[in-house]
């Protein structure tokens, strides 16, 4: 659009509702007015007021719950802290600590969990230094929250690295990842986290049952051992309708007390900051 040109009336009414709904003058569970009411105050017709309605349906802002009407969506989003990697692992095998965190806030959570022997991604080969005749397992999950799914989370390893570990199986592992890869020699000790904002692929808005116009957060994660061998390259997306991203930081200790490099040769703190939420 040209700059100083008027905005098409159905988006005008869609800009005027999306403002009250983000300032919680229609709170979440709150009726929008009806079509009728809309064409009346604006003056134009009901098939411009839908078209505003539908607008703010693509974002994810507004469900339509036919016939009773249209309402502010109300999603109780999830606090995702990509800190979290080395906190302890929860007292019972049959949780991990999405699970166990969900369940302790009162909600109801579940996971879909698959492990397949692919030929990685190029994104994922790159940084699994793999060449591309190499095969990687992938963990492949779909967490559920009150029965609607919030992210996935896909992470790869090395074939030649993980075969016949607990890593293979499509169930949790009780010890948690880390301590498998420990246990197989190559401890993952440091990690480079990357989050990129973009719009989804078919195949998340199939997996996440995304609603038209709803951008996700990739958290792409790659763990390294002691010498700099990558040993693992987790994918996480997140909608951005379900998730508040939450960082916790700290002044870096005294320079005798870090290590100077990440394999890639950039400054990297080794603090416990690895994150990976979860990731089995």
């Amino acid at each position: 659009m040209a700059r100083g040109a008027t905005a098409p009336l159905y988006q005008q009414i869609a800009d005027e509702l999306r403002t009250q709904i983000t300032s919680r003058a229609l709170r979440a569970g709150a009726q929008l007015p009806t079509e009728l009411a809309l064409a009346d105050k604006h003056g134009v017709t009901r098939a411009t007021a839908r078209q505003a309605i539908g607008v703010l349906i693509n974002e994810g802002l507004v469900v339509s719950s036919r016939p009773r009407g249209h309402f502010v969506r109300q999603v109780d989003r999830m606090i995702y802290r990509p800190q979290s990697e080395w906190r302890p692992q929860p007292a019972s095998p049959e949780m991990d600590r999405f699970m166990e965190e969900q369940t302790s806030l009162g909600r109801e959570p579940s996971q879909v969990i698959g492990v397949e022997l692919v030929t990685p991604p190029d994104e994922v080969a790159r940084r699994l230094d793999l060449d591309s005749d190499q095969t990687a397992v992938v963990r492949r999950r779909v967490r559920f929250i009150d029965g609607m799914p919030f992210n996935t989370n896909d992470s790869y390893y090395p074939m030649t690295l993980v075969e016949g570990s607990p890593i293979m199986y499509p169930a949790d592992i009780p010890q948690g990842a880390n301590q498998v890869l420990t246990e197989l020699g190559a401890e993952q000790v440091r990690a480079i986290d990357e989050i990129e904002v973009r719009m989804p692929t078919p195949d998340e808005v199939h997996r996440l049952d995304l609603s038209a116009g709803v951008p996700v957060a990739v958290h792409r994660l790659t763990g390294y051992t002691h010498d700099g061998r990558p040993v693992r390259c987790t994918i996480n997306v997140l909608p951005g309708d379900r998730h508040v991203i939450l960082f916790e930081r700290a002044k870096p200790a005294p320079e005798h007390e870090t290590d100077s490099t990440t394999p890639g040769g950039e400054p990297h703190r080794v603090d416990g900051s690895l994150a990976d939420r979860g990731t089995q």
